[in-house]
């Protein structure tokens, strides 16, 4: 088997608390660009074709297993906090017996690091022939990291933890991000490790002496950006991860054939998929599995999740979806809300302040303005007219309606629900139907009209004092009616 044929295995160490985010959320659970922080090194692994995937846990253990159930990776919780060292031991063993493959260890709080650069650095391990390469990074003052200390051919010597060094060692800005690169034998080695230091934690960089005691070739790959491996530690960074992510996923989507207007205010998760001619107007929000297909325009400050556009749809502002499918040419909006279970057809126009909810509605149906159509499915090129009520819940549970094909519905009725109208019907305005209307006909369901002459004078009379106080206009009305 040739150095590049070997397989991949991953460890991602994710046992933190990480009390500085203040939370009872943990750490590597805290979502970052619409994934949770731990879910970005599940992503790169995968990305690079891992055989295995190990995810070791530890605080909140159930809560971590439960968020990357069903993405395809083992876990293996770490009992006790004891190190770097013994976590990466825990979840070597649940990788099983090792033939010749290398073994990368991620993070969990490490969202910001490419799927490209692990690819390299994996590359440079493989054509370098060695034991165990280190991704390490330079900083101006690296404060806070292990520094990276090197003889005088260049060759790497040992990592010297912050608190352990040396003025002169301190002065050293090449540091270890904490990402590695090791043979099948990194598993016995760490065995080998011990917690004698003043921590009395079992340290995974201890790996670089035992390799080196064995003569082993032990390799650098520095960062060409050294924020990729910038941890989110508290809000602060997890705020600073976010703009960065947010920046590189927009940034990918208008290189791909997305217009973005105003893109620094436009937030797209990365889990969103954007067609070729896409606009997206400032302010717009895109979460989930959010599909746009070609040619769609989302306008300003909408928000969409987990909802499906078709071709030439147009959402206008200030609209909100959440799991719904716009079918092709059609538009939504200003104001709308589509809730889940909403399926609109070919052309369907839904007009502003109409809410929708587990509604079906075909092609070229129309609901201008003020509406309520919950659960209830709507035949082709009916017309809704403003203020209609689909009242779907009777205090205890919601019922189903159906309205057929053709139906004119006038302004200001209610359907109650369950109710069914069948195709080409007609409701007269201001009604309350309360039973099935056939196809065809006419339905009227509301009082006659009564019209009582001199009624105003003689009820705003009974009020005179109160009308003069209050309602200049009406008490000189009054006054005039005599």
């Amino acid at each position: 088997m040739t150095q590049t044929e070997r397989p991949l295995d991953v460890v991602i160490l994710a046992a933190g608390q990480g009390t500085r985010m203040k939370s009872a959320l943990p750490k590597v659970l805290h979502p970052v660009a619409g994934r949770p922080m731990v879910a970005w090194a599940v992503k790169a692994a995968q990305e690079l074709g891992a055989r295995n995937i190990v995810v070791v846990t530890g605080h909140g253990a159930e809560q971590v297993e439960a968020a990357l159930a069903g993405s395809g990776v083992r876990f293996a919780r770490q009992a006790q906090q004891l190190g770097t060292g013994n976590a990466f031991l825990v979840g070597a063993e649940a990788l099983g017996p090792q033939d010749d493959a290398d073994i990368l260890v991620l993070y969990g709080d490490t969202p910001l690091l490419r799927t490209d650069t692990l690819r390299a650095l994996i590359a440079d391990h493989r054509a370098g022939h060695s034991a165990l390469t280190i991704l390490t990074g330079e900083l101006p003052d690296a404060t806070g990291y292990g520094r990276i200390l090197r003889d005088a051919q260049g060759n790497v010597e040992r990592i010297v933890e912050e608190k352990a060094a040396t003025p002169q060692e301190k002065a050293v800005r090449e540091f270890n991000s904490g990402v590695y690169v090791m043979d099948r034998r990194a598993p016995e080695l760490a065995r080998r490790i011990t917690n004698d230091n003043a921590a009395g934690e079992y340290y995974l960089t201890d790996l670089l002496e035992l390799y080196r005691g064995e003569g082993a070739p032990v390799r650098a790959f520095k960062l060409t950006d050294a924020g990729e491996v910038m941890g989110a530690n508290d809000r602060t960074q997890l705020a600073q991860a976010e703009a960065i992510l947010r920046e590189r996923i927009n940034t990918a989507h208008m290189r791909a054939g997305a217009t973005l207007q105003a893109p620094d205010t436009i937030r797209i998760e990365d889990t969103v998929t954007l067609g070729r001619d896409v606009t997206i107007e400032p302010g717009v929000i895109l979460r989930g599995e959010t599909r746009v297909a070609d040619g769609v325009t989302v306008g300003a400050y909408s928000v969409l999740t987990d909802s499906v556009l078709e071709g030439g749809v147009t959402v206008k502002p200030h609209s909100v979806l959440e799991g719904a499918h716009v079918g092709q040419g059609s538009d939504v909006g200003p104001f709308a809300r589509l809730r889940p279970g909403t399926v609109l057809g070919q052309g369907v126009h839904i007009g502003n302040f109409v809410e929708t909810k587990n509604a079906r509605l075909d092609a070229g149906v129309k609901a201008g303005h003020l509406a309520y159509l919950g659960d209830v499915s709507i035949g082709a090129e009916t017309n809704v007219g403003a203020g209609t009520i689909v009242a779907n819940f009777d205090g205890v549970q919601k019922h189903q309606s159906r309205v057929g094909a053709g139906v004119f519905i006038g302004s200001n009725s209610t359907l109650i629900a369950p109710r069914t109208v069948g195709d080409a019907a007609f409701i007269a305005a201001g009604s309350a139907v309360h039973e099935d209307v056939p196809e065809g006909a006419l339905a009227i369901a509301r009082g006659k009209q009564r019209t009582l002459e001199g009624w105003s004078r003689r009820y705003w009379g009974g009020l005179r004092e109160k009308v003069g106080q209050k309602l200049p206009w009406l008490a000189g009305w009054l006054e005039r009616q005599g």
